[in-house]
């Protein structure tokens, strides 16, 4: 969500004259955008700070000139005023649903007077209502927000409290937007939420629509070849949504469904409100509309008062899944989240060694499932060059890097036939199927 709240940020931008340059030294305006869902976030976001200070030092030597420094994103919208105490060289911070003020924020900046502006307010009109903006640059693959916030209030989680409600945007916005990144020749949608399969909003026919139907109604873009969404919640998984997955061929096999625990009392502790064999029941219910489907999930290590029968659990719960790929982390306490005041917080030698052993087990089951592809030909979107002369990069419909290499100079945003001829930990390598798809 990060990467598409930056991508609106220059939207918004570039109408008023700026342009992306990947040189800070010469940046007049420097935007750091910022996550807040794991401390360690937090701390790169202040040592990023520090060497952000140091060039924009040299450039005011240099030229004469100070860089605007603008903090956004979800540390921008807990830290507020503590980020102008602890950076006193940042001119504005803005939060995550008010970046569409930006232009408006920068005209006032006064480099004489040293004025600061923080708008980390959440304003009745929705953000998306002000971004109704030319697209004019997009790779061949793009996000798009359809929800934001959530009602959910795990008890380890920042975001209700960093983005807000749950909010589903609505259907003609989405559409729009959809369609101008279509024309600005995406191929590939990612559709963005904190709880995505949670969207509905009224469709056609003043009928309310799900995330299933608002799949089916994106299909019927000629140019849009694939599609996906992150991140999922088990209770929002719909039948409709489901049989997405076994009906609409352009929705790529892929499901996010993070659990976080496999122990049903770290599961009530977290405020999750759904048990392991409720998980279960999900995925196999996917997996009898798309036996073909991959599955990845997210699982937090070491959250308080887990034990070693409860992280015993977690790790039968992964084989049972055999996940496709899955991301998993330490607990990391958060501030104002209800965990942070939780007794019986675990170790931290401790944590390290029980996310040695699922991480080791998680890695097993990827590298199983990438030497599955293995001699298999899938359908892939290339994305980019690769480090290696004639190498493109490009990603299979199950959410797998592939590398291959061929001597045409335009494949970038092309759909082709690759062939897998080996399997990495991380990525695939493949040959091209046949040059008739080029």
């Amino acid at each position: 969500m990060n990467f598409y709240d930056s991508e609106r940020m220059m939207d918004l931008l570039k109408p008023h004259g700026y342009i992306l340059d990947d040189n800070q030294d010469d940046a007049d305006i420097i935007v750091l955008n910022t996550c807040h869902i794991r401390e360690k976030a937090v701390d790169k976001t202040y040592s990023e700070l520090g060497r952000i200070r140091d060039k924009i030092k040299l450039r005011q030597q240099k030229t004469g000139k100070k860089s605007i420094v603008i903090v956004a994103g979800c540390v921008a919208q807990a830290e507020g005023k503590e980020i102008i105490k602890r950076s006193p060289w940042v001119d504005i911070v803005v939060g995550p649903q008010s970046y569409q003020n930006l232009p408006e924020l920068i005209s006032k900046v006064d480099p004489i007077n040293n004025n600061k502006h923080i708008n980390i307010e959440f304003p009745i009109i929705p953000k998306f209502d002000h971004l109704d903006i030319d697209i004019n640059e997009r790779s061949s693959s793009a996000f798009l927000t359809i929800q934001e916030g959530c009602d959910k209030f795990c008890t380890f989680c920042v975001v209700p409290y960093t983005r807000g409600a749950e909010y589903s945007r609505p259907l003609t916005s989405i559409l729009e937007e959809a369609k101008k990144l279509v024309d600005a020749g995406v191929k590939e949608i990612t559709l963005l939420g904190q709880n995505v399969n949670a969207w509905s909003a009224t469709g056609k026919e003043k009928k309310n629509w799900g995330l299933g139907r608002l799949i089916q109604e994106l299909a019927k873009i000629k140019e849009l070849q694939f599609i996906r969404y992150t991140t999922s919640h088990p209770l929002d998984m719909d039948i409709e949504l489901i049989e997405a997955h076994r009906d609409v061929s352009k929705l790529m096999p892929y499901l996010h469904l993070p659990v976080q625990s496999g122990s049903d009392k770290i599961l009530k502790m977290m405020n999750r409100k759904h048990s392991i064999i409720e998980y279960i029941k999900v995925i196999e219910k996917v997996r009898d509309y798309n036996p073909q489907i991959a599955i990845s999930g997210d699982f937090i290590i070491g959250f308080p008062g887990e034990t070693d029968k409860d992280h015993q659990a977690t790790l039968d719960l992964i084989r049972e899944i055999n996940y496709s790929q899955a991301y998993s982390f330490k607990y990391s306490s958060r501030p104002g989240t209800p965990a942070v005041v939780f007794f019986d917080h675990v170790d931290e030698n401790i944590k390290r060694k029980r996310l040695q052993e699922v991480q080791d087990l998680l890695r097993l089951q990827q590298m199983q499932f990438n030497k599955k592809s293995i001699n298999s030909t899938l359908k892939v979107l290339v994305l980019k060059k690769g480090k290696k002369i004639n190498q493109y990069l490009g990603r299979t419909p199950f959410n797998q890097s592939i590398y291959f290499n061929s001597n045409y100079n335009n494949l970038i945003g092309s759909t082709i036939d690759i062939t897998v001829t080996d399997a990495f930990q991380n990525s695939l390598a493949g040959i091209i199927n046949s040059d008739k798809n080029i």
